[in-house]
């Protein structure tokens, strides 16, 4: 029994990762819904690409947020390790990710 590992903790953080993930997505999709209704209203076009630019710049957060928050959780193996060849690819990923931000 003392050798047990309390995850609770890591789970109320996972959950909470989620939770926070989800509420951005949501607040995103209802700027789509807005960016929609500004081009069906004939909105000006600064205005349009100005709220463009806000939910591009959000989405980009999310994806931050994610690889920031999450990638050792992925990293790590059943004996809290990381596996150098995992991490690499991790690197490999997210450097992938950050050249979409040009």
């Amino acid at each position: 029994m003392g050798d047990e590992v309390d995850t609770q903790p890591a789970e109320h953080a996972k959950q909470a990762d989620t939770t926070q993930v989800l509420h951005r997505l949501r607040r995103i999709e209802g700027q789509v819904r807005g960016l929609q209704r500004m081009i069906q209203e004939g909105q000006e076009c600064e205005a349009v690409l100005t709220q463009l630019s806000a939910v591009k710049s959000a989405l980009d957060r999310v994806g931050v947020f994610l690889i920031t928050h999450r990638m050792r959780e992925c990293l790590q193996s059943s004996d809290q390790t990381l596996d150098e060849r995992s991490l690499e690819q991790a690197f490999e990923v997210f450097l992938r990710y950050s050249q979409s931000f040009r």
